[in-house]
């Protein structure tokens, strides 16, 4: 009995995997997770050396980028 299962459970397996190559052969996009996303320019904190997205940055004097409030204040601006 315990046979019979293990063969239903790799043939199942077999199934997934053959309906997942024939998708891919017929030309339907890739799923790509939700999360994905195009890349962005990173930059550094002068002050602890942490690399973030440009976005997510503050601006500080002379044109320098900081991670954090505290780091901006702490270097003058």
């Amino acid at each position: 009995m315990k046979y019979l299962l293990v063969l239903a459970v790799v043939l199942f397996g077999v199934w997934l995997w053959r309906n997942n190559r024939k998708a891919e052969r017929d030309g339907e996009a890739p799923r790509t997770p939700p999360s994905a996303a195009l890349p962005q320019d990173m930059v550094r904190c002068p002050v602890c050396a942490v690399h973030l997205p440009r976005a997510d940055a503050l601006p500080g004097p002379g044109g320098q980028l900081y991670c954090s409030p505290e780091h901006r204040s702490s270097a003058g601006g």
